[in-house]
């Protein structure tokens, strides 16, 4: 039997960030056509023969443009302490719910300082808005495929709030071992550790293997 720890409430340093971004960019669309190609096979007969098929290509052209976006309260977390694998898993966090600080929140429970900067949770902010400006792009230009060859991204009017969520956190020891697991205090999501078992994943690489050679040898 796993030993379980008390839960122990945490309040965790977050922040959160409002930008307005323009991006320019260059790439290329990808516009799909279709032609008609002959090749050269054996039929059941053994002879050579000559058939055709159709064939989709893709013809790209250069292309360069423009987009603006707005994003609102991209969250990052401002403190290492938290194993942040797990943290970003306990999101999403209903932001809509936040109220003033008040010190009485806080009973029964730890709060973290900050110990990322504001300027690096903006770096990482960037980071995690970086694929939806792509994602405009890509629909920007348009086609049947796109490639991004450069964007350079202009951010303005930036905002930021700092803000404390509670999470609960928490520990087992299981044959020796110490499995860690985190729980969005306000949602229930749970995300963490757990230990595995090697003989039964063993056990399911078998029966996965005997299935497939059964199949291959039902359609051989």
């Amino acid at each position: 039997m796993a030993k379980s720890d008390k839960l122990q409430g945490v309040y965790s340093p977050y922040w959160t960030y409002d930008t307005m971004t323009y991006t320019q960019y260059t790439g290329q669309r990808g516009t799909h056509y279709t032609v008609t190609e002959s090749y050269t096979t054996t039929d059941s007969d053994g002879k050579t023969v000559q058939k055709t098929r159709q064939v989709t290509k893709t013809r790209w052209s250069w292309v360069r443009g423009d987009v603006n976006n707005h994003f609102d309260d991209i969250l990052v977390i401002g403190s290492n302490k938290l194993p942040q694998k797990y943290t970003l898993e306990l999101e999403p966090w209903d932001l809509h719910n936040l109220v003033e600080f008040d010190h009485s929140y806080l009973s029964g429970f730890l709060a973290e300082t900050y110990s990322i900067s504001l300027k690096d949770g903006f770096n990482t902010a960037r980071e995690l808005i970086t694929p939806e400006i792509e994602s405009d792009i890509r629909a920007d230009i348009g086609g049947d495929e796109q490639r991004i060859s450069s964007m350079s991204t202009e951010y303005s009017d930036i905002k930021f709030k700092h803000i404390l969520l509670p999470i609960w956190a928490s520990s087992f020891r299981y044959k020796g071992k110490i499995y860690n697991f985190l729980v969005n205090a306000r949602t229930g999501e749970v995300q963490g550790e757990r230990p595995w078992s090697i003989i039964k994943i063993a056990i399911l690489v078998i029966f996965i293997a005997i299935i497939a050679a059964a199949i291959f040898m039902m359609i051989k």
